[in-house]
């Protein structure tokens, strides 16, 4: 039997935030089991902590949608990080297979806080699809994408990042065949991040049915990529700032990410994202 921990990731209330499977003593599971184990969580995200390679290292960890290994995702680094912490350690450093991701934990009375830093800057993916080509896949008017310009980005995972003008049409959007499909072929990309900027920060949803997740309640990747979409439109200045950005409501689920940003000369030199975690439960299940 295998130990497993459960964490709503990005919240620090129960039942809300994006879960999180954590599978404890991966080390001698297979990629079909972890597969087999992440399919039966059926989690946006489950993460198998194994011995790190390197005994300076904290844990080396396998990331799974229900249908595929990913190289990297947020809300499992954040909600691992803080599982392993405890109460004790300020630093993790976590060995998955985009790179090195090290972790830093605050704490504020009982809340314990995990940023990481992302270990890719993001690139320019794909050529970006017509706004029309958008919208229609969207169910939505094309003169509702915008005010930013749309783009394609890639740091790991890659996104199509799609600007809405407010939240009713942020509300209102939803995949549609098969229109959907023939977008993310031509963004080359399995995953939409939508966003619109509202007087507290950023509002976001995220979509990415192909990978078995039809909506994700918050995406610290896709948060920390974001940092590049706002760059080419202008919206970061020089220097540190920080992003408030909600994700998860329309599907009520509310999640709170921190972006901060590094920006030297024009061009990004750091990412980090941070979020709280809640663990709502644990047990053991079968190996596979």
């Amino acid at each position: 039997m295998l130990r497993f921990h459960i964490y709503d990731v990005f919240t620090t209330t129960p039942f809300t935030g994006n879960p999180l499977a954590i599978v404890e003593g991966a080390d001698d599971l297979s990629v079909a089991q972890m597969q087999t184990l992440a399919r039966q969580f059926n989690l946006s995200e489950t993460i198998f902590v194994q011995r790190p390679d390197d005994p300076a290292h904290t844990a080396k960890v396998r990331i799974f949608f229900p249908t595929a290994e990913i190289p990297f995702a947020g809300h499992p680094t954040i909600g691992c990080a803080l599982h392993l912490a405890r109460d004790a350690a300020d630093t993790i450093t976590l060995e998955e297979q985009a790179g090195l991701v090290p972790v830093t934990i605050t704490r504020d009375g009982g809340t314990a806080l995990a940023e990481f830093t992302a270990p890719k800057l993001p690139v320019r993916h794909a050529p970006t699809p017509p706004h029309a080509m958008i919208a229609a896949a969207l169910g939505l008017q094309p003169a509702r994408i915008g005010p930013h310009d749309p783009g394609v980005w890639q740091g790991g995972p890659a996104f199509l990042y799609v600007p809405v003008a407010d939240l009713d049409t942020l509300a209102a959007a939803r995949p549609l065949e098969p229109a959907w499909t023939g977008l993310m072929a031509a963004a080359e990309v399995d995953s939409a991040c939508l966003y619109t900027a509202t007087p507290e920060g950023l509002r976001a949803r995220m979509f990415s049915p192909g990978a078995g997740i039809p909506e994700d309640p918050a995406t610290g990747s896709a948060t920390a990529l974001l940092a590049a979409q706002l760059l080419a439109n202008g919206a970061l200045p020089e220097g540190t700032t920080a992003q408030h950005l909600t994700q998860g409501v329309e599907m009520g689920r509310p999640s709170a990410l921190r972006l901060t940003v590094d920006v030297t000369q024009g061009t990004l030199t750091a990412i980090r994202v941070a979020g709280s975690a809640v663990k709502i439960a644990e047990g053991t299940i079968r190996i596979p």
